[in-house]
């Protein structure tokens, strides 16, 4: 079987098997056929469920929108930001907290909902490395179970917050 060089001209769900040689960026391997799935370099055909590890993606389409992971705790005293867990930080404060945020990698980006407790009038030390607008850091909600909505940007140096709508719930 010919593979072209340019698969453009194939038809959603088109079902494609045979040996794509390596002058053509394969390796070889005969693979078993697919239908509408995307072939790995050893020939096994992708699914829902593989992982794909710091892929590159030039003006990729998202049909039916996309779903950030989302980090939901409590803070204490104390809490370190981890965007491994996810982008979204839903955090919870349950005592004067000091934040930790992660390095400042130029183009990362978060969203935090932080919410007050039952207790309420919690406060919160941000990081040196968070700058806000006006260098005033805001004064977040201190009623009890109402929560406030910030996004922070890295520049590679800073954090750069910003209020992204105030008392919540």
């Amino acid at each position: 079987m010919t593979i072209p060089r340019n698969l453009s001209n194939l038809a959603p769900g088109a079902s494609t098997g045979g040996v794509l040689s390596a002058s053509y960026g394969g390796t070889g391997l005969t693979s078993p056929g697919t239908s509408g799935n995307v072939l790995a370099s050893n020939g096994t055909a992708w699914t829902s469920t593989n992982t794909i590890t710091s892929p590159i993606l030039v003006t990729p389409t998202i049909n039916d929108g996309y779903t950030e992971e989302t980090v939901t705790a409590n803070t204490s005293t104390a809490y370190t930001i981890s965007l491994t867990g996810g982008s979204f930080q839903i955090l919870t404060l349950t005592g004067n907290c000091t934040f930790t945020f992660p390095t400042a990698t130029a183009g990362k980006s978060f969203m935090m909902f932080l919410k007050q407790d039952a207790t309420g009038s919690r406060t919160v030390t941000w990081p040196a490395a968070v700058k806000w607008p006006s260098s005033t850091a805001p004064t977040i909600t201190a009623t009890a179970s109402k929560g406030d909505k910030f996004v922070f940007t890295a520049d590679g140096t800073n954090w750069l917050g910003s209020v992204a709508g105030q008392n919540y719930l």
